[in-house]
């Protein structure tokens, strides 16, 4: 059995960082990241930005190039799943069947990527936008598409509906609440959004309430509002959100529910085993200290230099002021503090 004494579960942005983060702070024991993916860690913003829209290659968005992970003996296990945690042995279950020994576990593994639960919602051309893999399936459908239509108002689906316009496409954005934007920018800011999206062609609809997605032979051509109205739809991209990928630790005894919680220092209530990301639940002093879950970059990143440091005895707590940051058409927009 493979043995190492950190253990990162998930290569996305936060693992990547931890173990970053744990070399530069000091920390000289062996340390492992387990991605899921066959890729080496790779930034996910431009997913629905520069990777989208052919203006950057993968290798431009690569955290780190290949050789840096050598160079710090850092061991990058992918294309595995954990699938499993055995806190009394120290140990996490893969995919391959096999078992990977730690003396610490940092888990970053984000989320999956929520989609429709309506009627027709299982059907061909319903993307989502969260791994390289999801994008290379939609460029290699955009040459046939002429009409998207994006479920969801928040950076990703503005992001991509931004692209899909430089592209000539006919994109029409479905957004539930009444105004885009609503978890992550004020009022003023959403609107003035909602305004340029407009100005390039966008038909942004909100208040718009998705009754069902129409196929025919498995292949979805229309989504359906409440309200009876039938849009079409060549290719359909789903962006509400993701659910926290934390059944292992909440199996094997950490408390959560939605993300998987943790104190200032990012520790589960599991001993040895850290938290951090988008899967992380967590009291934000700048959310009147609520138990919420940040899904950015930013807390990412912050989350795994507080767990790094706390790896190597320098107890800061995570106190990290949130912001989010967006480029759609010639504007970039970077917001503070939740709204």
């Amino acid at each position: 059995m493979q043995q190492y004494d950190v253990v990162i579960v998930g290569a996305g942005h936060g693992g990547a960082q931890a173990a970053i983060a744990l070399r530069q702070n000091g920390f000289e024991g062996s340390v492992a990241i387990v991605g899921e993916e066959d890729d080496f860690p790779y930034e996910r913003p431009p997913l629905s930005k520069e990777y989208l829209a052919r203006e950057k290659p993968f290798n431009r968005i690569l955290i780190r190039p290949e050789s840096f992970w050598t160079e710090k003996y850092i061991k990058l296990v992918m294309g595995k799943r954990v699938d499993s945690v055995n806190p009394e042995a120290k140990t996490v279950g893969v995919s391959d069947g096999t078992s990977i020994g730690y003396g610490t576990l940092i888990w970053a593994t984000g989320g999956q990527a929520r989609m429709m639960n309506c009627v027709g919602a299982s059907l061909k051309g319903l993307h989502s936008v969260r791994s390289r893999a999801d994008v290379d399936k939609i460029m290699a459908e955009l040459g046939s598409v002429e009409s998207i239509v994006i479920i969801g108002g928040g950076y990703i689906g503005l992001e991509a509906a931004a692209v899909f316009s430089k592209l000539n496409k006919s994109v029409t954005v479905l957004e539930s609440q009444s105004r885009v934007l609503a978890r992550a920018a004020g009022t003023s800011v959403s609107r003035f959004i909602e305004a340029e999206h407009r100005s390039h062609g966008v038909d942004l609809r909100l208040g718009a309430i998705v009754d069902c997605v129409i196929g025919e032979n498995g292949q979805a051509h229309a989504v359906r509002l409440a309200s009876g109205e039938d849009l079409r739809a060549d290719l359909i991209i789903v962006g509400i959100g993701i659910a926290p990928a934390v059944g292992p630790l909440l199996d094997a005894g950490a408390t959560g529910g939605n993300g998987v919680a943790v104190d200032s220092l990012c520790r589960t209530s599991i001993p040895y085993v850290y938290a951090i990301g988008d899967c992380a639940l967590h009291r934000n002093l700048f959310a009147d200290g609520l138990q919420i879950r940040l899904e950015s970059v930013q807390n990412a990143t912050d989350m795994a230099i507080t767990a790094a440091k706390a790896i190597v005895g320098n107890l800061k707590p995570y106190e990290a002021v949130p912001w989010f940051w967006s480029n759609q058409y010639d504007i970039k927009l970077q917001t503070v503090g939740l709204s």
